[in-house]
This record gives C-alpha cells, structure tokens and sequence, in this order.
C-alpha cells in the first residue's frame, strides 16, 4: 500500500484495471490500515493489487487498484468501515490500457449481492422429497462474491440442497498473470465455450433467493443500493443456475483448493429494474413449471428461461442498506 511514482501508477493502471478510492480519516486509519493490511496479503497477495494517493477535492484519500472487480467488492464487504471518497462504491473504473478485459456479454458489475432468509423448511415444503445437505443453515441477509450459500440440483439420489462457493471459473484470458481466480458470479454468454460445457442438465440448479441488489447511480457520482423482491413479504424464488466442482487457488491464504462453485445467468433488465441498473438482471424462475424445467429440460427449452422476469413480478422493497432485513 505504499505510495508510487506517476510512471509506476501508469504500469499499475494497466495491470490492476478496477480501483478504489477510500477516504483517509482525519485521525489516520488506524486498526483499520492493519486490517487491510492483513486482507490484501493474506487473501490475493502481494502481486494482485497496489496502492496510490489519491487526489480528491477536499479530503485526503487513498486508492487501492486490483485485477478485477470481484476482488475489490470482496476487500470493501471485508472492511466495512471504509468510507469510499467520490462515488467509486461503483467500483466498475477500467484503464483504457488495461491489458485484457471480459466478454462484451458478461454482466460483471450487476448483482453481486444478494439475500437468503427464508428456512431450510420453506425449501423442503416446496421440493417434495429434498435431500437437505446443508446442516444448520442460518438466515443470510447478505451474499457477496465468493461466499458459501445454498443451490438446488439433481444428485444421483434425487433433488438435494447444497452448499457451494458463489463465483464459477474464469475464462482463461482473464487469469493471465494471475495467481488467484475469485470467479465469475453472473452469466450472459451462453453461446460461448467457455460456458457451454455447463449448460447441460448435469450442472444446472437453482439458487435461492428472496431479494437481491444492484446499485443506483446518483447525481453526485455516489451509488445507493436499492433491494428488488417478489413483494414486500420476500418470498422465495430462485435464480436460474449453474454449478461445477473445480480445483484452483481461489485465496493465496488457501492454496490451491477444490470446492462446489456456482453462478447464475443474467439477461436484459425488466421495466423495474432498468431505471436502476439498466444493463441487466438476473434470470429469475418463480413456478414449479420453470424449477423443473429448467433442472431437466434439454437445453433449447431450457435456455428459453433466460429472459426477463415480469414487470408486475417483481417491486423496489428496501434502499440504502447493504443486506435486506430477516423477513419470515
């Protein structure tokens, strides 16, 4: 986190493509700067991020860049005292030198927070005969990337819950010079290679949710997150998935590790959802009919589900918190 000559902020601008701004207190950061510290080595490491002052109007601040955006939400969800400086909670800045960048069709920066606090019981209700797989699963009233939470699929002995870790592999050309791949959350691409090999009915499930987040621009430059659900009592739905078993180093501090990953697909925003994220939304499934279609149909019908939930479906529930309340 040291501070960099101009020539060497240019080098780390190319090789570190998506930066945060955080204000500086006044009485300097404290525990706060020893616990970043000890995030930044022990999750990513040295060599996958670097640090600059920061020149912002009216406030001293500091800018930490990393190689993508998954890594940056998962240091501020980890050091929630920090304060961003001027509207960078979008954390979507990209170098124009950046030396690689994700498919056109990828939908990296949209729902990368969602919420879960409906029961195991409401999930056992609902599939006749769920094998439950998860043990004591608590209310979580906040997802974010790379977290362990609970998919639906098709196991050898019948439909079973499952914990796995939110982030599916990366494609190859966004792990060059990288020791750590922290995974793709959200899916638009499904005519690329990469994805296809999962699209069968092998690696589809279901990804419970009851609200989900994306973040509304301001005038200002700042972003306030804003909740979508089914309808103010969060009943639950499901996220159209996918999900693999894979071997990788997801966090330097583990090496390499082999772990159930899953992600969801995404596709264009409803008229509920544009005016806040205009780019896109999640898949989302809410009738039997859709659930078992997609876990068993062949993939032209089920690839069919990919499309905008209903504008009367889905309402605004909440805003300004960065986890939606328990509601049971």
């Amino acid at each position: 986190m040291a501070r960099r000559s101009t020539s060497q902020k240019k080098i780390d601008d190319a090789a570190f493509p998506v930066r945060v701004r955080n204000v500086v207190p006044g009485y300097g950061f404290g525990p706060d700067l020893i616990a970043m510290r000890r995030w930044l080595s022990n999750e990513i490491g040295e060599a996958d991020h670097a640090g600059h002052g920061a020149s912002v109007t009216g406030m001293d601040a500091c800018a930490l860049h990393f190689r993508d955006l998954s890594t940056a939400r998962s240091f501020m969800a980890a050091i929630p005292e920090l304060e961003l400086a001027d509207g960078t909670a979008t954390l979507t800045y990209s170098s124009p030198a950046a030396p690689f960048g994700r498919d056109d069709q990828e939908d990296a920066d949209i729902c990368n927070l969602y919420s879960l606090t409906r029961s195991q019981d409401a999930m056992r209700q609902l599939f006749d005969g769920l094998k439950d797989r998860t043990g004591n699963l608590p209310a979580l009233p906040g997802i974010f990337p790379d977290m362990s939470a609970p998919i639906v699929r098709d196991g050898p002995e019948g439909r079973e819950l499952v914990i796995a870790r939110w982030g599916m592999p990366s494609p190859a050309f966004a792990l060059r010079n990288r020791k750590t791949d922290t995974g793709v959350t959200n899916v638009r691409n499904t005519e690329s290679s990469h994805w296809r090999r999962w699209l069968g009915v092998k690696h589809r499930c279901l990804v419970p949710f009851t609200s989900f987040c994306e973040y509304e621009m301001l005038g200002n430059g700042g972003r306030v997150p804003v909740w979508f659900a089914l309808d103010d009592n969060r009943p639950l739905a499901f996220f159209a998935g996918i999900w693999t078993e894979w071997t990788s180093v997801r966090k330097v501090k583990e090496g390499e590790t082999t772990n159930q990953l899953f992600a969801f697909l995404t596709t264009d925003a409803n008229a509920v959802v544009a005016p806040v994220h205009p780019k896109a939304m999640p898949v989302i499934l809410t009738t039997m009919d859709e659930y078992d279609a997609w876990l068993t149909a062949p993939a032209e019908e089920a690839m069919a589900l990919q499309r905008p939930i209903p504008d009367d479906a889905l309402r605004i529930v909440a805003r300004g918190e960065r986890s939606d309340p328990r509601q049971e």
